[in-house]
């Protein structure tokens, strides 16, 4: 066999070896993302009405339903290539309760690293580890939850970088999350997959200033990871809601009376605009507590009409639901965004089993990860450090 040819077979076979964990599943939208080179052997969620959808579009075997601080090291098969947990983010998100890692949600991340660094301690060492969360959980407690989590993978061997990655870039919602990725001191980082200073695109203001608060030996283990800028088609709003959606009802026209009159004159405005231009538009409004012109937080109805839905949300601790607007000249119709839309609006294939409740149906996506971000964040950098990890246990 030539040269060439041993090669790819080398590499196809590297291929079929890529495992991973997933924790904090949820719906599985990090193993949808991660796509069919990827095979999870091990995957934990608590709520058992999220583990119900996640076996109803995978099957879920490998599901174990149970609180991550109640699990151990003995309870995960073999070596994963890469661990993903995309842990609670209430605590840190800007529009949580502050309490950081030490939060009764966000404190899952202490349990979960537990049972990394008893396998690395056992010397079954995953060589990447990925984890997701809020934007928050840069600037949370001053830096302070960042700093811990960075130094929690490097005492565990890992060199660590992070981004900010925006569904925005991928479909039509804003959804900026940060990704933190640590590669085993052990394992080998291909050239191309890291830069000498950070990017704009994925290194916002915000990771650059969370960077330079780290101790120095931290910024020793820091790598700067570099992806190309995504060419996609990102289809418009309009093209992902429904003219007769299913699961959700319109509102009466006093119901959207009373949205619009919760509007400020700005967002008035915007609303006059659009039935102007007399054609059929549709935008999103979300409920929020603002301050008045004499300082008063009242709740007021802030829509766009941008083409691009607002962050969806979990529709608990006092967060509105998304609501959808359409507008055709005078006419102004609304309604809740329909479970597909939200669906949709995470990158979630159309063959993806709903749930039956609506506020489940929401939660799930408000709660989960965007498929697209996930499957660009695979291709570009977590498939090639993984196929040189096991391409050097191969060799």
């Amino acid at each position: 066999m030539d040269t060439i040819s041993s090669k790819r077979l080398k590499c196809s076979k590297v291929e079929t070896r890529l495992t991973f964990y997933e924790f904090f599943a949820g719906g599985g939208m990090a193993r949808i993302g991660l796509g069919p080179r990827w095979h999870c052997t091990f995957a934990n969620e608590w709520c058992e009405k999220k583990a119900a959808a996640y076996r109803a579009y995978f099957g879920g075997d490998e599901l174990k339903v149970e609180d991550v601080a109640n699990l151990n090291v003995e309870d995960l098969p073999g070596v994963p290539t890469l661990v993903w947990g995309s842990f609670p983010c209430q605590d840190l998100s800007l529009a949580g309760s502050g309490a950081g890692l030490r939060g009764r949600r966000s404190g899952a991340f202490s349990p979960f690293w537990n049972l990394v660094s008893d396998m690395v301690s056992l010397a079954r060492i995953p060589n990447i580890v990925a984890i997701e969360n809020v934007v928050g959980a840069l600037t949370s407690h001053g830096g302070r939850d960042f700093t811990i989590i960075v130094d929690a993978l490097v005492q565990a061997g890992y060199r660590v970088g992070a981004l900010v990655m925006d569904a925005v870039r991928f479909l039509p919602q804003s959804r900026p999350r940060l990704f933190i990725v640590g590669v085993h001191s052990t394992a080998a980082i291909p050239v191309g997959l890291t830069a000498g200073v950070p990017h704009e695109t994925w290194h916002t203001r915000s990771v650059r200033e969370a960077h330079s608060r780290l101790p120095e030996r931290l910024r020793d283990a820091w790598v700067w990871w570099t992806l190309p800028l995504p060419d996609v088609h990102i289809p418009p709003l309009s093209e992902i809601v429904e003219d007769e959606p299913t699961g959700v009802d319109w509102h009466t026209a006093e119901q959207t009376e009373r949205l619009v009159g919760l509007m400020s004159p700005l967002h008035l405005e915007k609303l006059e605009k659009a039935k102007r231009l007399r054609k059929r538009i549709v935008g999103t409004v979300y409920k929020r507590m603002r301050p008045n012109e004499h300082g008063i937080r009242v709740q007021r109805a802030e829509v766009r009409f941008d083409q691009v839905s607002g962050c969806l949300r979990t529709p608990v601790g006092g967060s509105s639901r998304q609501v959808v607007v359409f507008v055709e000249g005078k006419r102004v119709r609304s309604r809740l965004l329909s479970p597909r839309e939200a669906a949709r609006l995470m990158g979630v294939p159309e063959n993806y089993l709903l749930p039956l409740n609506y506020n489940e149906g929401y939660h799930l996506f408000g709660d989960g990860l965007a498929v697209p971000v996930v499957t660009w964040l695979e291709k570009h950098l977590l498939r090639p450090l993984a196929s040189s990890c096991e391409a050097i246990k191969a060799a």
